[in-house]
């Protein structure tokens, strides 16, 4: 319900009611410039994308601890989501209306964290945080649209990936003495340490040669489900890191337990690993972090054939777009292929007899 009436004092006030049955009332000198208003409103009424102007006074910081109570996910995904409210964004403009802040805000945050050289892949978390909390907003009818669109974000200057050599494992195997069987387990599953470190025995199939991914061990020291859905696999392994797990475990002699151990017997952490890792890098001449392990893995798979779908599950990746952004350069190219096509085709059977032709 929504009707313009004139004031005593000659001004014509305009009302209206919201869906929820407030009234909102402004006023204007001319009664066409009360029917213009009124008009608009009542469309954006009826099309569903009304917006009460009083809630876009609510400050951005009032509005994300909000948005941010209500979120659900693993402990480390919520913890970067609260370091990016807390350190970037409420810091540049927490204190301000949320409908007040426009694109070129948004875009002024992305260069603002850009010259603090922070990583491409960091600014791009801090914006994808920013870009929630405002389509947040826009559901709650806060704000009508979100400031976050068409922002140019700073792009990944990493190289890309040259995996290590098979002499470089043999070097850090050698490095990291009685603990040389977990790098040839990372190189020979493509593992994350995290999930290396989180394996129990029994995870392990001797067998059926396969190795079950259900929890990983996170920096705390805690075991933590895996990083995603997707991580909880059975990867298959080679007699190789069959063989290097069974005489770790036989040297120790263990059957049972957390697969990886420190002096003491107690499950081997990421904070006791970190040096050990670094020395033997060091030994071994070769800069690399326990990462590198896995693009060895999936440089090994990719030159033997595997397809793409295929390294995705085994490495435990969300999606093929991750495998592909990651390892796309390794794949044979298109000329590669279509060489390998042609002489296939051309190429003449090994028991054909070629006629000798005169010049």
């Amino acid at each position: 319900m929504a009707n313009i009436e004139k004031r005593p004092d000659g001004v014509w006030r305009a009302r209206y009611y919201d869906e929820t049955g407030k009234q909102h009332a402004k006023h204007f000198r001319r009664k066409t410039d009360a029917r213009t208003w009124l008009d608009e409103v009542t469309a954006s009424v009826v099309r569903g994308d009304y917006v009460d102007p009083k809630t876009a006074r609510t400050l951005l910081r009032t509005y994300a601890a909000k948005w941010e109570k209500v979120q659900v996910g693993r402990d480390s995904t919520l913890s970067v989501t609260d370091n990016a409210v807390r350190l970037h964004i409420n810091p540049a403009m927490g204190d301000r209306r949320i409908g007040s802040i426009r694109q070129s805000d948004i875009q002024g945050l992305v260069k603002t964290l850009e010259g603090k050289n922070l990583a491409a892949g960091a600014v791009r978390n801090i914006y994808d945080t920013a870009a929630r909390i405002f389509a947040s907003a826009v559901d709650d009818r806060l704000i009508a649209s979100s400031p976050c669109r068409r922002i140019r974000l700073p792009k990944d200057d990493k190289g890309e990936i040259v995996p290590l050599s098979l002499a470089q494992v043999r070097a850090l195997e050698v490095g990291m003495g009685t603990l040389g069987a977990a790098v040839i387990a990372l190189a020979g599953s493509g593992l994350r340490i995290g999930e290396l470190l989180g394996l129990d025995v029994s995870d392990v199939d001797f067998f059926r040669r396969t190795i079950r991914v259900a929890r990983q061990r996170a920096q705390s020291g805690e075991l933590t489900p895996p990083k995603s859905k997707s991580s909880e696999r059975t990867v298959p392994v080679g007699q190789t890191v069959i063989d290097a797990l069974a005489a770790y475990l036989k040297a120790g002699g263990r059957e049972s337990g957390p697969l990886f151990v420190n002096a003491m017997g107690l499950p081997l952490t990421y904070r006791q690993w970190k040096p050990l890792w670094q020395t033997a890098a060091k030994t071994a001449k070769v800069e690399a972090t326990a990462h590198a392990l896995r693009h060895f893995y999936a440089s090994a798979l990719i030159a033997g054939g595997a397809s793409v779908k295929q390294v995705q599950v085994v490495l435990g990746h969300a999606s093929a777009v991750v495998t592909l952004r990651t390892y796309a350069h390794l794949w044979p190219g298109d000329d590669d292929r279509t060489r390998a096509i042609i002489d296939a085709v051309l190429r003449p059977p090994k028991d054909s007899v070629r006629t000798k032709t005169a010049p």
